[in-house]
C-alpha cells in the first residue's frame, strides 16, 4: 500500500523540521507520494477534482504540517473545506473516504510538557486535533494516532530533528497495515 503525504507548510524553506521530513520522505519514492499544496496552489485555487482523485487513489493519507495557533495552516483548512465536499466525502451520495486511514504529522513549536492539562497550553495534542478526528469519523475514515515532534521552533536539536525524520518513516510504514 502506497502512502500519500499532503505537505502543507507556507514557508517550507525556513522550516527545519518539515524540510528534514520532506528530504526523508523523498528517499522512498516507491512507497510514498509527496504532494505539496502550497507549492501546487500558490494562488489558492485548489483543483478539487484532482485532489479528490488523489484521495480516492490512496488508502493511507498523512497530512504533514506545522501546528498553527492550535490548528491547520490556512491553505490546508481551505483544502479540507473545498475537497471534502458534500456528495463526495459525505452525504447521501458521498462516501469516497470510507475505510481510508488518515493521519497527521505535526511539527509543534512548543515543548511537549506544555501540552498537558497542567501545562501552559492546558490541552493535550489529542484535544487540539479533535476537529480532525471528528472530520475523519464523519467521512467514514479511520483517524490514526498523530505523529509529532515538539520544540520545533527552537528547542529541538538538529540530531533530534534528524531522528524524528527516521521515526516519521517508521510511523508511516507501521500504520499502513
Amino acid at each position: 500500500m502506497k502512502t500519500l503525504v499532503i505537505l502543507a507548510h507556507p514557508n517550507l524553506e525556513n522550516s527545519r523540521v518539515n524540510q528534514c521530513w520532506k528530504e526523508e520522505l523523498l528517499l522512498y519514492p516507491n512507497d510514498i507520494t509527496l504532494h505539496e499544496i502550497y507549492k501546487e496552489y500558490p494562488d489558492w485555487n485548489i483543483n478539487v477534482p484532482r485532489e479528490q482523485n488523489l484521495m480516492e487513489t490512496y488508502d493511507h493519507v498523512i497530512f504533514q504540517f506545522p501546528l498553527y495557533w492550535y490548528s491547520y495552516p490556512p491553505l490546508l483548512k481551505k483544502w479540507f473545506d473545498d475537497v471534502l465536499a458534500y456528495g463526495w466525502a459525505y452525504g447521501s451520495n458521498g462516501n469516497k473516504l470510507n475505510g481510508k486511514k488518515l493521519g497527521l504529522a505535526l511539527s509543534i513549536g512548543d515543548k511537549k510538557e506544555n501540552y498537558q492539562p497542567a501545562g501552559s497550553v492546558s490541552f493535550t495534542v489529542d484535544e487540539v486535533i479533535a476537529p480532525f478526528k471528528a472530520s475523519a469519523k464523519h467521512v467514514g475514515a479511520e483517524a490514526l494516532p498523530y505523529f509529532a515532534v515538539f520544540g520545533a521552533s527552537f528547542q529541538a536539536s538538529d540530531e533530534e530533528i534528524y531522528t524524528s525524520a527516521k521515526e516519521y518513516i517508521e510511523y508511516i510504514f507501521n500504520h499502513r497495515i
